[in-house]
């Protein structure tokens, strides 16, 4: 963007490409890595709010945690190895990627309520805007897109 100014013409800064916040964590499967996987989720949102001025709502902060916990615990569960989380945000949406050395595509269930378990990758489609899973040279990468605005 540009401004004139009586004639001269001066660059207002706008007009410069602003890179996404993006952050990311290697996780052992030690106890508790899940809860510092939500903790890390928590504080990206913390500084998305701050450096992107992101007014991200208690629901969409919730979502985004959850989504954050069900795919770790995937992760954790069914993989044998390290995972990482990465995640990568705007004021408007948050992608969140986890990388595990598993190459079994996850399943995603029908709705049942009766079923006891394996209800993770139902919330994730439920709360996400969209949600892929695309193998790697060693296992696979499960994104899920979660939307900010509104709540």
């Amino acid at each position: 963007m540009t401004e004139d100014l009586g004639g001269a013409v001066a660059p207002t800064g706008f007009d410069v490409p602003v890179e996404p916040l993006r952050r990311a964590a290697h996780y052992t499967g030690e106890p508790g890595s899940i809860a510092e996987a939500r903790s890390f989720a928590a504080h990206f949102l913390d500084r998305l709010r701050t450096e992107w001025c992101a007014g991200i709502g208690p629901r969409c902060g919730e979502a985004l945690l959850l989504v954050v916990s069900e795919l770790v615990t995937n992760a954790d569960r069914h993989s044998n190895g390290p995972y990482i989380l990465e995640l990568e945000g705007t004021d408007s949406a948050v992608s969140v990627c986890v990388y595990d050395s598993s190459a079994a595509v996850p399943r995603r269930f029908p709705r049942d309520p009766e079923r006891v378990g394996r209800h993770g990758l139902e919330i994730v489609h439920a709360l996400a805007a969209e949600v892929t899973v695309e193998r790697v040279p060693v296992g696979k990468r499960v994104r899920a897109l979660v939307r900010l605005d509104g709540d």
